[in-house]
């Protein structure tokens, strides 16, 4: 049972730490001029990751810890640690891009175009199954999956935007402002 809560205990420290340091990024963006895309999007990622941690720790508190997962889950955190320190200060849980500002195109940027929500998904069934719960992984891997594809979708409109600015300054296209919505 003290390693489940343990193992709990760290992934929701970490999400909360997520959160804080998103916020500043987030904010520190939107102040130097950055644009959020799929703000009404933003309410349904809350719910679908406070849901599978409430499951989590509802279901999974005195569950006995699998050893192979928790190992996996300690890579993806290594992962996730490279993701995290590519991103830097460009780091946010919302969609938030500066106008005109290149790509990351450092770390795993250099490879995935998506690569903090490939780790994400893993996490979202390894933790689980960390922890006997194979439906629950299931269940919420298809969920993110479902999430992902719109939320992708909205990013990739945002990328293309910030980055059309940059083309337009150096004069290989015009870019044009794309109606936000959510």
């Amino acid at each position: 049972m003290r390693y489940a809560v343990a193992l709990l205990a760290f992934v929701t420290l970490q999400r909360l730490g997520d959160l804080v340091w998103a916020a500043q990024n987030a904010a520190r963006l939107l102040a130097s001029g950055g644009v959020e895309f799929g703000r009404k999007q933003y309410p349904a990622l809350v719910v679908l990751i406070v849901g599978w941690l409430a499951g989590l720790w509802f279901w999974g508190y005195d569950r006995p810890v699998h050893a192979t997962f928790v190992i996996i889950y300690a890579l993806l955190q290594c992962c996730r640690l490279w993701v995290l320190m590519s991103l830097g200060r460009r780091f946010t849980t919302r969609i938030i891009v500066l106008p005109g500002a290149s790509l990351v195109a450092s770390g795993p940027y250099r490879v995935l175009k998506h690569p903090a929500y490939f780790i994400g998904s893993a996490e979202m069934a390894v933790v689980p199954l960390a922890l006997g719960m194979p439906i629950w992984a299931a269940l919420f891997f298809v969920l993110n999956v479902i999430g992902l594809a719109i939320r992708i979708r909205t990013e990739n409109r945002a990328l293309d935007w910030a980055t059309g600015i940059q083309a337009h300054r150096e004069g290989k296209k015009a870019a044009t402002v794309p109606t936000i919505a959510g």
